[in-house]
């Protein structure tokens, strides 16, 4: 007990009990490593059956491939998407260590079903195919199906809780009143990317390998005792966290202030001389209101002072700012001027989100079309044959060979010439990743058209014999999209958690998994985009053919190269003109 009265408190902070943190006995980066931990085991479970999933659904539940690719891209969407769910119940009713638990035993118990329907003869459609004639393939249907998606599901939902919680979790054990506090933090996002790109390492050599070749009972159990084992791993570190103490639902926050603005405008905007809202002379016609006669008294003049100095008004978002006044058209939209720069920090954020999208995008071509474009190549190591299903061993490799020297040489190389706390700022970092994608574009188009020489020259161009071209020449758009993925991922991580408010970080830090959502489905709306505009007047689309040779694929690159680079002078447009709100970034 005495030592409890030696150590300062940190404010709005509880540890697991919900006492009181304390400041040298919760959070730092001892508790952060538990997350780091943790995160390995989580992608793990995730990506060993995401990764290679297409091939269950089709070879064993007998969708056809359209149907197999669309339902791995919505589970992977809706997975990512759900983050957006984990971070706003993070901020508003639990703390991001319960939210992390709670996602955990969903995701188990999803993989539990998966594992016990693999297991299961009878919850599986009835072999066929070339072994089994007699036998026509059905796809899986009625309680199959069900069972199916029931357990898809959980895990989707399981993991987007875990995306939206877990991040900020680790982030909130850093003080980012001190320097040192905002520097570990900084290396703990490169880090929590290197996790994750171990668990993805592990997910798409051993386990795919596994699936392969042991059976999806033996893939499914592996992700199942993965996510179970990082439950008590994760408790483990329990005396150690600092659990930010929730403050209400920030998406009611946001609703509420642009409802009032609008309805206060209205109000003021009316024809019948009424006393003008703005936020400017609240307090002044407040304090000589005849009908308020409590605020007349010194103490309600002093508070009225006091709330007029400290809630001033910023110029951004100008529109936003009758949403504070005094006497508002209802009483339940009542806002206080921190709530309205609450709303107007998010609203800025939002652009910088946005142009990431397009990068995404880009990623999304390392499942698709890169697989496609190695899957007709030589993928001889050796006497090892690599699968295609393992092919992001390249920007998984790439990416944990870059976090670290990016945090221990690249950033106090960049602190020494900046002679700023930082380095490399959040939206420097973000703007590298996408200058990264636009150079992967243009190289996954040169490496198309020179697999295409290949082929034509080879005699190949109508076979699906593997050409005599060694897929390493795939490596290179991995290696600057992994590197892309390294520089936007942390830095929007990071990016979103400093400048959000404190009661939405959770949820703004979620913005980053959402956008990765959107870029998978974006992706697959520019393809059909493509294939509808060049399919027209009986010319062949881009994108279709008998095979991959066939395709106008280099030209698709080139047009996704074309877009990044306009999506990245946008982003320039909106990054110049931001203005950071934290005291790191700004140094």
């Amino acid at each position: 007990m005495e030592e409890e009265r030696q150590l300062t408190r940190w404010e709005g902070y509880v540890d697991w009990r919900r006492r009181p943190a304390l400041r040298g006995r919760h959070g730092g980066m001892l508790a952060a490593s538990f997350v780091l931990v943790v995160e390995i085991l989580e992608n793990l479970a995730y990506l060993a059956n995401a990764s290679n999933l297409v091939l269950y659904l089709s070879e064993y539940m007998h969708f056809s491939p359209t149907k197999s690719a669309n339902n791995v891209t919505n589970f992977m969407g809706t997975a990512f998407l759900l983050g957006l769910v984990g971070g706003f119940l993070s901020d508003a009713f639990f703390t991001t260590y319960h939210i992390y638990l709670i996602s955990a035993v969903i995701e188990f118990l999803g993989l539990v079903v998966l594992t016990v329907q693999a297991r299961s003869p009878s919850l599986k459609p009835s072999a066929c195919g070339p072994a089994n004639l007699d036998i026509p393939c059905q796809e899986a249907n009625g309680g199959k199906a069900a069972m199916l998606f029931l357990g898809l599901y959980l895990v989707a939902l399981g993991v987007g809780g875990i995306k939206g919680s877990l991040p900020a979790h680790g982030a909130e054990q850093f003080d980012e009143d001190t320097p040192q506090g905002r520097k570990q933090r900084s290396t703990f996002f490169n880090y929590f990317v290197f996790c994750l790109s171990c668990g993805g390492l592990i997910a798409v050599t051993l386990v795919v390998w596994i699936e392969d070749n042991k059976g999806w009972v033996w893939g499914f159990g592996i992700s199942t005792i993965s996510i179970l084992l990082s439950i008590p791993i994760f408790l483990a570190g329990s005396s150690t966290y600092r659990n930010k103490i929730p403050c209400g639902s920030p998406l009611t926050t946001i609703i509420k202030v642009l409802a009032a603005a609008t309805l206060n405008s209205c109000v003021s905007r009316s024809p019948k001389g009424c006393i003008s809202r703005s936020p400017s002379n609240a307090v002044a016609s407040m304090a000589t209101s005849p009908s308020s006669p409590t605020l007349a008294s010194k103490e309600a003049e002093e508070n009225a002072k006091t709330r007029e100095s400290t809630d001033a008004p910023t110029e951004s978002f100008k529109f936003l700012n009758i949403a504070a006044v005094d006497n508002p058209v209802h009483k339940a939209l009542e806002c206080t001027m921190q709530q309205v720069e609450d709303v107007k920090i998010v609203l800025k954020l939002f652009p910088i989100f946005a142009c990431t999208i397009m990068l995404n995008c880009c990623l999304a071509q390392l499942s698709t079309f890169s697989v496609q474009q190695a899957a007709t190549m030589d993928t001889k190591l050796g006497s090892l044959k690599v699968p295609p299903a393992s092919l992001p061993i390249f920007p998984v490799t790439f990416i944990m060979i870059l976090a670290p020297v990016y945090d221990h040489l690249i950033i106090p190389f960049a602190r020494k010439v900046t002679k700023s706390e930082m380095g490399i700022t959040h939206l420097q970092r973000i703007g590298i990743g996408l200058v990264l994608s636009i150079i992967a574009m243009a190289t996954a188009a040169l490496v198309e058209i020179k697999r295409k020489r290949v082929a034509t020259n080879s005699g190949l161009l109508d076979s699906d014999h593997p050409l005599p071209i060694t897929f390493f020449w795939i490596a290179f758009q991995y290696l600057f999209l992994g590197s892309a993925d390294l520089f936007t991922l942390a830095g929007l991580l990071e990016f979103f958690f400093t400048e959000a408010p404190s009661s939405m970080r959770s949820l703004a830090t979620s913005f980053s998994w959402a956008s990765l959502a959107m870029g998978y489905y974006l992706s697959s709306i520019i393809v059909s985009i493509v294939n509808n505009v060049t399919g027209i007047s009986k010319h062949r689309p881009w994108l279709s053919g008998s095979n991959l040779n066939h395709f106008q694929l280099e030209r698709f690159y080139w047009l996704m190269c074309v877009l990044s680079a306009l999506n990245f002078l946008n982003y320039l447009l909106w990054a110049i003109r931001y203005k950071y709100r934290s005291t790191g970034a700004n140094n």
